[in-house]
């Protein structure tokens, strides 16, 4: 049995019990350490209580009574102590430096939230506090036990609190702080968590589960005990030492399950589960032989977790075979080592000390994980998103992948090939643009599957598409592909805005090379920004118009040379239109409205955050622009245009097989490409058609056009307009 079963909240524990508990792995010195900082926390927290009425030096006590049971060193359990001392008392963190060490001080201060910082509302709090623990739990891994430790007994005692907070703790134990435990594979503190999170949460579901499961209960024991005793009679007779322990499945993933997979209870068979633990790796293999002679396997469902272990270090045999009245049982078969490593995880690697190689490979992956959430932190716009992304990385069901090199590569179930090639490397995933699965090519945006082999095909000039973040699943990648994206925007944002501004400042005989630095540095102080290029960039998106700007950064006699001129209707230097080359990128948006493409008649407006949004004079939505001219500004198409825009044409077809291959190959005769393709029968003679299509300018759509005129199947054709 695991020694890190959920600890019974004892009435009231005492420092004499937790001391004496101390005495099996602590030296003398240490546990006085301990002691010390118990007397130091009661006199801190003096005549503070907790919500159920007993003195709040009670609370680090328990929590550093269930880190004892993980056998944590001395200084995690003084931490344990002083936990909430910064937090709720005048104490500061150098006071416990000086007291009890930097690296007490340094747990202690990871734990404490940002108290004097004023948040807009609860969820961004939560996200900067949570931010502030893994940062420093990054520093020193112990942070996140104590943390773990904490919100345990807090959820033992969660009875005191009013059901609204009740719930509000229990929904944050069950989306962040089991997953957590999960991932660091401690699964006694994971399962104690989910089991108390999902009772405070959910009470009446609670109530029904137990109340069915304790009725058929003693009808399920026997069950056990028949499969149980078979099991353990047939590894007898090959001779095979094993320890066979037979349980229901947890209630939460019984809950999970139903509610998943939309089934009652009466259709959740395989509530049975059995763990054999056995001496040794070789023996493990063999017992799996055993249990498949025993009951058949129920195909697809055998996992090997030993020769590819979890991403937290667990290495275990899964599989599910026919039990006795066709009920579905799960077996669990590992060695002694990896049942240790899998109740306490990262802790094995203090509770069983360092000489067992699970144990230091769980606390390995621990700090491989936590160097992908500091990626991720930095990559992050802010506290919210990166909190989004951890969930996200926190809710693994895991499909193992192979590299060209044979190399494995454990993703969540769902990942695609952006996401393996974020997960080697960001460089690799920048300029990824396909990839090739047991060497076929196949679409970025196919999920992967365990045993297959991928190849990321990259490009040197590629980079990330905003579409990708429809697809990805993975927080890194998710996290890496808008950073990416914010940056270019930025850069973008930042080209387009000097473009705007120079134009602008021809008007005074001036350009931005030739502006005063005075004037422009006092009006970044009167804007409250910090540089020129986020006045730039501010341009560009929209925030600032450019015109405005001009006139801050223009000296007055010189605008007074200009402002009679422009209201008599001569201004010499007015600016040309600003030229669209259609590369601006994100600042610079064609909308799907009015499709406006080279050649047709065009105007510009600006909207805040996005940039210029350029119209066809005539659609619609330039309507509600037309009492704002502010907004509005002089554009044209460049001479020099290299890319594709996008034009929609609308036909009538006859009905006829092989009618959309003919229209397909006709605009293929004039290079353009099928962008998209809507299909509706508007008879039963003929059909509507509505093709998007990439053209150069209006004469290639004009070609296009006329050779699809000429397709005898299609009765009608033009193109689209808002």
């Amino acid at each position: 049995m695991s020694t890190l079963a959920p600890v019974v909240a004892e009435p009231s524990l005492r420092i004499d019990d937790l001391c004496r508990r101390l005495r099996a792995y602590l030296d003398a010195d240490q546990i006085k350490q301990v002691r010390r900082a118990y007397r130091f926390g009661a006199e801190a927290h003096e005549g503070q209580l907790r919500k159920s009425g007993e003195p709040y030096i009670q609370h680090p006590l328990e929590v550093a009574g269930i880190l004892a049971e993980m056998h944590m060193d001395h200084e995690t359990l003084v931490a344990a102590m002083l936990h909430d001392v910064i937090e709720d008392t005048p104490i500061a963190k150098e006071r416990i430096s000086e007291e009890f060490g930097p690296e007490v001080a340094q747990i202690v201060d990871g734990l404490s939230k940002l108290t004097q910082i004023e948040f807009e509302s609860h969820a961004e709090a939560q996200a900067q506090n949570f931010q502030k623990m893994l940062m420093a739990m990054a520093d020193d891994i112990r942070v996140i036990l104590v943390k773990l430790a904490d919100r345990l007994h807090n959820m033992r005692t969660l009875g005191a609190l009013k059901p609204a907070k009740r719930r509000r703790i229990a929904r944050e134990t069950l989306e962040i702080y089991a997953p957590i435990a999960q991932r660091l594979g401690m699964n006694a503190i994971r399962l104690e968590l989910e089991e108390l999170g999902f009772q405070a949460l959910y009470p009446l579901r609670h109530g029904v589960l137990t109340r069915v499961i304790q009725k058929i209960r003693g009808n399920r024991k026997e069950v056990i005990a028949k499969i149980k005793n078979r099991i353990k009679r047939q590894l007898r007779q090959e001779q095979l030492v094993a320890h066979v322990i037979g349980r229901e499945k947890h209630l939460y993933s019984i809950y999970n399950k139903m509610r998943d997979k939309r089934l009652h209870f009466s259709e959740v068979h395989d509530v049975y589960a059995f763990r054999i633990i056995v001496d040794s790796v070789d023996t493990c293999y063999r017992t799996l032989g055993v249990v498949h002679g025993l009951y058949k396997p129920v195909p697809g469902q055998f996992k090997d977790y030993i020769a590819i272990p979890k991403a937290n270090g667990y290495q275990s045999l899964h599989t599910v075979l026919f039990g006795p009245f066709g009920i579905p049982i799960e077996v669990q078969i590992r060695t002694n080592e990896m049942d240790q490593v899998a109740e306490a995880g990262i802790a094995a690697h203090w509770l069983y000390k360092t000489g067992e190689s699970a144990a230091r490979s769980a606390h390995k992956r621990a700090r491989d994980w936590l160097r992908g959430v500091i990626e991720m932190q930095r990559r992050a716009g802010d506290s919210q998103e990166f909190l989004e992304n951890v969930k996200v990385d926190l809710f693994p069901d895991e499909v193992y992948v192979f590299t060209p090199k044979g190399d494995i590569m454990e993703l969540p179930r769902g990942a695609t090939a952006i996401d393996l090639a974020y997960a080697i490397h960001t460089d690799l995933g920048n300029t990824c643009v396909g990839c090739r699965i047991d060497r076929r090519l196949v679409p970025l945006r196919t999920p992967l599957k365990t045993g297959e082999s991928v190849e990321i095909v990259t490009a040197p000039g590629a980079r990330p598409n905003p579409a990708w973040l429809n697809f990805v699943v993975t927080g890194k990648a998710r996290a890496n592909i808008r950073h990416y994206l914010k940056n270019l925007h930025q850069d973008e944002a930042c080209t387009l805005g000097k473009r705007m501004l120079n134009r602008e400042l021809e008007r005074f005989d001036l350009s931005i090379e030739t502006l005063d630095q005075e004037r422009l540095q006092s009006a970044l102080k009167s804007f409250n920004l910090a540089n020129f290029d986020e006045l730039l960039a501010n341009i560009g998106l929209g925030v600032r118009p450019a015109p405005l700007v001009a006139r801050v950064l223009v000296p007055g006699n010189q605008e007074e040379r200009v402002e009679p001129a422009r209201r008599r209707g001569r201004v010499e230097n007015a600016p040309g239109p600003l030229l669209i080359h259609g590369t601006e990128g994100m600042v610079v948006t064609i909308p799907k409205c009015c499709y406006p493409i080279p050649g047709d008649p065009i105007m510009g407006f600006i909207t805040a955050g996005r940039g210029i949004v350029i119209h066809h004079p005539s659609c619609k939505n330039v309507v509600e622009f037309r009492n704002a001219p502010d907004k509005w500004v002089d554009v044209e198409w460049a001479d020099d245009l290299a890319r594709e825009f996008s034009a929609e044409i609308v036909l009538d077809v006859a009905n006829q097989r092989g009618v959309l291959a003919t229209v397909a190959a006709g605009c293929a005769d004039q290079s353009a490409n099928i962008e998209g393709i809507e299909l509706s029968e508007r008879d039963e003679h003929h059909s509507h058609m509505r093709l998007t299509v990439g053209v150069r300018d209006r004469k290639h759509l004009a070609d296009v056009i006329r050779v699809l005129r000429n397709i005898k199947t299609v009765v009608r054709v033009h193109r689209k307009r808002a």
